[in-house]
Order: structure tokens, then sequence, then C-alpha cells
């Protein structure tokens, strides 16, 4: 479905949109890839890998909606990943986080509409299900932003959806380039938060997968959560250096001792499909049906029970060592 396309991803130099936009151009031939960033030295590094003739580069930040609608003109789909994701620096700048987060996504759900897209998708977190953090908060406040704005569009274009997946192996900024550059820094043990603590876990590939996936099963309104493992992070710690002692350091700032993707609160909400959940809104849309228990592609899902929560350390799918050591080396590839 994107042959001929033009697609625009916000905040597309970071790894996600190196990833996304490598499969794009592997498997489709899109009319046109615009790469939506801030950042003019990510942009000149992403150029020199990808330099095909659909690519296009916009400077320019999410918090400028002229800019998005300038940049959004001629665009059928579009990828909203652009957001300030460390839960400690978010914590400490709090405002900053509040107007990339939220105020942007109210920019990039106006210049859609004003320039009448086809498909939106916004990338969200784990820590957007009952969140304990700045981070995870403004994350609901977006989601929440993108599921209303289907009322916005009068039942016409575009329609708006969520993504919502863990921990991605290998991203910028994440645990395992952080314990690699422990070990090949030469040090002594392995730093713990805490001994207890479970992740999801998910590859850059199978989010971007799952993400083209949903621009076709979507209706417009529901949050997408892909079915994953979890993982222990003492399990990981002795995938990466078995021979290395795990030192507890204690959590960190707004940090979470297991990650929640389906909260109980939404369970009369939320469909289980057979490798993903669908978190219907609450929300009445107006111009048309509120049943999500079938998506456009005819996938057939069901209620979970009441109460029901998918949360990483009750996941009934936990990735042993050495499974997580062969699940990295593939990821990482």
């Amino acid at each position: 479905m994107f042959n001929g396309k033009t697609i625009i991803i916000t905040g597309g130099t970071g790894s996600f949109g190196h990833k996304y936009t490598e499969t794009l151009l592997t498997r489709y031939k899109p009319k046109k890839i615009i790469i939506y960033s801030r950042d003019e030295l990510k942009q000149y590094e992403m150029q020199q890998k990808f330099d095909a003739s659909c690519m296009r580069y916009f400077i320019g930040d999410v918090r400028d909606e002229k800019r998005l609608i300038r940049a959004m003109h001629g665009v059928d789909f579009v990828i909203h990943a652009a957001a300030l994701k460390q839960v400690p620096a978010a914590e400490y700048n709090p405002t900053e986080c509040i107007r990339t987060n939220i105020n942007g996504a109210e920019n990039v759900i106006n210049a859609a509409i004003e320039t009448n897209v086809e498909k939106v998708i916004a990338l969200s977190t784990d820590k957007a299900a009952n969140p304990v953090n700045l981070y995870g908060a403004t994350k609901l406040a977006s989601d929440k932003l993108f599921i209303a704005a289907n009322n916005m569009t009068g039942g016409s274009r575009p329609r708006f959806s969520v993504v919502r997946y863990g921990n991605v192996v290998g991203s910028r900024g994440s645990v395992v380039p952080f314990f690699q550059q422990l070990i090949n820094n030469g040090c002594d043990h392995i730093p713990i938060t805490h001994q207890d603590m479970t992740r999801f876990w998910i590859s850059l590939q199978q989010g971007v997968d799952f993400v083209l996936k949903n621009f076709e099963r979507m209706l417009g309104g529901e949050i997408f959560v892909p079915k994953i493992p979890s993982i222990r992070i003492t399990d990981l710690a002795t995938a990466m250096a078995p021979d290395l002692p795990q030192k507890i350091v204690g959590i960190r700032p707004g940090e979470k001792l297991h990650e929640m993707m389906c909260p109980g609160d939404m369970s009369y909400h939320t469909h289980e499909f057979d490798d993903h959940f669908v978190i219907a809104p609450a929300i009445k849309f107006f111009n048309r049906s509120n049943d999500f228990s079938t998506n456009a592609l005819l996938e057939n899902g069901r209620l979970v029970p009441h109460g029901y929560e998918y949360v990483s350390n009750t996941n009934p799918d936990f990735l042993s060592i050495e499974q997580m050591r062969q699940f990295n080396q593939d990821a990482m590839l």
C-alpha cells in the first residue's frame, strides 16, 4: 500500500526513522519519503546513508505548526515518531517535554487535517499506560489527542491511530547500548537499578513491521499493542556480561519496576487478536461505529476478561538468558 505514496516521518532521524526508511526503500517503491526533524547534523548523516531520489529532508520542529503544514502538503501517510523520550531528562525539564510531546502532537494533528492526509499513526510507549513519570504522562495526553482527533475530521480524512510498544533493543539511549559501552570500556560491574525489574522486549524491525501492518489494519481511534516477550534486567546483564558482577544502584527518577501496556481499567475496551491487542476508544465517535472487534483486514478479536492487564512481570512469555542473547544478536544486525 506504500507504492507510489508519500510518507512523512516526524523525528525521522531517530532509530525508528532509520529502520522505517530502510524498510520502505527495500520493500516498496514510495513516491517520496520525507524526513522531518530539527537536527541538521543527524539529517546530514542520514542523507549519506539514504540518498535515493525519493528522499526529502525537512529541517523543522513539531512545535512549529506552520512548518508542519508546509512539510505535509501532498503527503498520504504520517508517522509521528518525534518526542522527548528520556525519563530522567523529562523529570528535570518538564516544560520542554510538554511542549514537544503534547503541543507537538496537537500541531501534527492540525497539520494533518489542514493538508487532508490519508492516515496518521503516532508512536506511543508502555510508559503511557498508568504513567508514574512525566514522559509517560505526556505520551498518554498525546495518545488521547490523536484518538479524539478522529472526531475533529467529521468522519472523513484523515484517520488517526496509535501504536504502543515496549523497550526497543538497541535504540539510542536504551539499556543494551549502555551496557555494551560499559563492557567495552572495561567496567568491573554492571549497574542494576532493581533486581526484580522487568521490561517488554521488541526489536526495531519488529516495531517497524508492526507499524506497517497497522496502516492496513487501522480503522482510526484505536491503540495497537503487540504481543511481545518480557525480560528480567538481571538476565539481560547476565546474557551480555556473564562474568561481571551486578551492583544494585537504585531506581532512577520516574522509573517503574514493571511496565504495563494494557491497563485493567481499559479492559472493557480491549480486544485480543492472535498477535496483538487493540484498545478501543472510550469516547464515542459521532459519524461511524465504535465497534473495533474487527479491523480493516477483517481479522476478528474478542474482549479480554474484565480487569485483564498486560504487564511485563505477569507476561506469560519470558525470554531465557540464551534466547535473549540470540534475540539481541539478531536485533542488532
